[in-house]
């Protein structure tokens, strides 16, 4: 039985990756567990709920951000670490019966599993998700070599 899933690419095994998935999922786990104990304004920083995938040439990084402008957004790339921050403002006119959407600060920073292209870094905030296309690096895209006879 194996203890720790494998991620195969090539025939080689990767896994800090599975350890970088595991130390994101508990801390997601935290933010979740916490943030029901959490005053009605909370004051500290939380985490947005995000996806991030991979494709042959970029790293794609999708942050769900309801209700934020493009302008109330700071996305910043510094070597392979990704940080998104903002802020969702409470509406105090109101008089609130429920509440379960995250307002105040949120940060959400994330380590790229590559090298990558600083200079092509695409963001793009459409119907409450921010997404960040984030290109790799030629020296980290996988190389088709030629055989000759």
């Amino acid at each position: 039985m194996a203890l720790l899933a494998m991620r195969r690419r090539g025939g080689e095994t990767y896994p800090i990756r599975e350890f970088e998935d595991v130390y994101d999922r508990l801390g997601q786990l935290m933010n979740a567990a916490l943030g029901e104990f959490a005053e009605e304004r909370s004051t500290g920083v939380w985490t947005p709920t995000a996806d991030i995938s991979e494709t042959e040439d970029s790293y794609v990084v999708e942050v769900d951000v309801p209700g934020v402008k493009k302008d109330e957004i700071d996305v910043q790339l510094s070597e392979r670490e990704l940080i998104v921050t903002g802020q969702i403002e409470e509406h105090e006119s109101q008089r609130r019966h429920r509440k379960t959407r995250r307002t105040g600060r949120f940060e959400l920073r994330t380590l790229l599993p590559g090298e990558v292209d600083a200079e092509r870094v695409e963001a793009r905030l459409s119907d409450g998700v921010l997404t960040i296309t984030v290109p790799k690096a030629a020296a980290a895209k996988p190389r088709h070599i030629e055989v000759t006879a």
